[in-house]
Parts: structure tokens; sequence; C-alpha cells
């Protein structure tokens, strides 16, 4: 990758509308220009140009995106482990440690989490009591999650930010926290990941889900699980396939070993497609300077935060809010959105208001454009 000098120069090299702009990063993030060319580099060629099965070509694809991942959260590659989504790679972790799925297993979630997490934790581990922090509750305060954590707790889930609030909880001192207590920690990066920098050796959580479909524009289908190794020999994953054994071509069906990585979650026969997709949006991720994202992100939410500053109902300051902004106009919500809608300006809404979120290929003429036609609608 040619080096660049500004954040605003990056927007050539992702795939964007040709009308208005595009702010809806939280959702699903845009793809890279040259991620069709790496697609097919990646899977077609192999499959196209020999005449032997591509599977050794692949399988370098998946140890690919394994060692793209270890350099953006600075951990060792082998300790993350592809999945198809989170509820599942979630529903893998949680039924696969003693601790978990014990009768009197006791877990602690915010209400504000995504839905599909609660859904999978209740139906994972159907005999375990799920205590829940309030919605109304900030999730950015340390008090709340102090006053809700308790030594009778096994795990307690941490969103990094939250998607409808655009909160962002404080990890590292919460998982610290938990630690003292000796709770077990799994964090939730799916909104975070490729925004908001984490560090797993230095917040050393037990557990981590995260997806590659938003911030780092990788599409669906290319989530992932990292297990702290000190709770590899403890897991004992139930949903296991031939490559979950430490020798996926040993071939005998009466010897199964687990894979001694956090492999031992793949199961079956594996996806590929969108691993290649991902390793190569999360390499390009990798290699921008170090913070870039996100302080282009905060430039863009700050100048949102000054212009409707009576409308934000998200936080404003840089530890405590996600990469979006929340905006509430009341009476004039509607007329906001069909004027957004009608400047092919991508948003959404939920319970709270207006969801706003610029990547590194916005810029500031894009966030002025959306200033100027909500001040015309109100």
């Amino acid at each position: 990758m040619t080096s660049k000098l500004t954040a605003k120069d990056y927007k050539a090299d992702f795939c964007l509308p040709e009308k208005g702009c595009y702010l809806l990063n939280h959702s699903v993030g845009r793809p890279l220009k040259s991620a069709q060319q790496a697609f097919y580099d990646g899977f077609f060629s192999p499959w196209q140009n020999q005449s032997t099965e591509p599977w050794q070509q692949w399988l370098s694809s998946i140890e690919t995106f394994q060692s793209a991942l270890g350099q953006l959260f600075n951990h060792a590659p082998e300790n993350f482990c592809p999945q198809a989504n989170l509820s599942s790679a979630l529903c893998k972790l949680v039924m696969s440690h003693p601790r978990l799925t014990k009768p009197s297993a006791k877990l602690l979630m915010s209400e504000q989490d995504f839905p599909s997490m609660g859904f999978a934790l209740r139906h994972a581990l159907p005999e375990c009591e799920i205590v829940f922090i309030p919605k109304e509750l900030d999730m950015t305060c340390l008090d709340v999650w102090n006053s809700h954590l308790s030594q009778d707790l096994d795990l307690v889930f941490i969103s990094q930010v939250y998607s409808n609030s655009g909160q962002q909880a404080p990890v590292n001192t919460i998982v610290a926290q938990a630690k003292q207590q000796g709770i077990l920690t799994l964090l939730d990066v799916a909104q975070s990941a490729g925004l908001i920098p984490l560090d797993l050796t230095e917040t050393a959580a037990d557990f981590m889900i995260g997806s590659s479909v938003k911030w780092l524009c990788s599409g669906p289908g290319a989530a992932y699980l990292w297990v702290n190794p000190k709770h590899i020999v403890d897991c004992k994953p139930k949903d296991v396939g031939w490559f979950s054994h430490d020798n996926p071509f040993e071939f005998d069906i009466h010897d199964f070993r687990y894979h001694q990585s956090a492999l031992r979650f793949w199961g079956g026969t594996p996806s590929v497609a969108p691993f290649i997709l991902a390793a190569h949006s999360i390499n390009y991720a990798n290699q921008l300077p170090k913070d870039l994202v996100r302080q282009h992100n905060l430039r863009l939410l700050t100048m949102l935060h000054k212009a409707f500053g009576e409308q934000l109902v998200s936080p404003q300051e840089a530890n405590k809010c996600s990469g979006t902004a929340i905006l509430q106009f009341g009476d004039a919500q509607n007329a906001v959105l069909k004027a957004l809608k009608a400047a092919h300006i991508g948003v959404d809404t939920r319970s709270l208001g207006i969801r706003v979120s610029p990547h590194i290929y916005n810029d500031e003429d894009d966030i002025v454009h959306l200033i100027d036609v909500i001040n015309k609608a109100c």
C-alpha cells in the first residue's frame, strides 16, 4: 500500500455509492476496491489453475486471517479461531467450559447487549442464571459495573461498545476488577474491531468474540473467537468436527483429540471465502497509521457534536463514545429522516435516535453536507 498523508486520501480505496454519502459503518462497512481481485486470487485462482484440490492454498488463507487478527489485537494467531457468526462462537465457547455449564452458573450482561447474544446464552446454558444490568444505566460508568460485579458471578459479558446507545465500556478496568473477584470475562468487539484499539496482551481477558463486517469492511461470515491460552486445556467444545482434531488428516474415526490451539472450536469442513475477503481487509487496516481511523472518526463526530449538541443522546467524550453519534430531533425526526433519504445519505434509526457513523473513507465534506440537510429539514 502506498504511503498517504491524510485520511481523506483513503477514500479512493473503497467502493462508495455514486450519490450521497454512506454513514452506516456501525452496520456494514464498505468493501475495498481491491477486494474483488484478492478474492479471485485467493479463492478462484487455486481452483481453476491447477489439477489438484485447492485446500492447501485455501487453508493458507485461513492462516493469513489468523495472522491478521493477531496483528490487529496484539496476540498470537493460534489463539484465534474462525467462526461463521458471533452467536455460534458464543455458544461454542460457553458450552465448552466446565465452570459455565454447571447448574449453578451465574452470568452478568447488559440489557443493551445485542439481543442475539442473550438468545444464544439462554439456550446454550439453560440452567444458568443470567443477571442483566438495566438498559437505562450508563455502561460507560465504572460505578455501574462495580455495583453489579460480585464474587458469585462465573462470567461477565462485556461489549466494548453498545450499538444502540453509542456508549463505550471501560473494558480494561472492568476486566481487572472482574479478575480480582475471580470472574471470567468475555469481550464482544463486533461493534468496535478496527475502530477502537484493543490490545489483548494488555487487557488479558479470558475470551473474546468478534466479526469483520463493520469497521473492518470485510462483509458477513468472517467472525472469530479468541481464547486466552491459559484456558485452552479447560475448554472442551461439544460442536466439533474433523478440523477440531489435533490432526484433521489422521482419519481415524475411533480417535478424536482436541486441537492444541483455539482451532479446537473450528468444527467440520470450514467455509473459506469470507475469510479470504476478511484477511485482505484486515491486513489493509493493519497497514494504516496507528489510531488513524479512530482519530479521524472522532474528528468527524466532533463536528456533529458541535452542530447538534442539544439533539445528541450519545456520549461525546473520546473514552466514552463509540464510533456512532445518535441524534434525536423530536417532532422533526421524520422530516429529518425523509430529507436524509432524499439526499442519499445513508443512516438508520434505533430506539434512541438516528445513528451516524463516519469511517476513514468519509470526510469533512460528508459531515458538512449531512449537517446542512438536517438544518434545512428542521
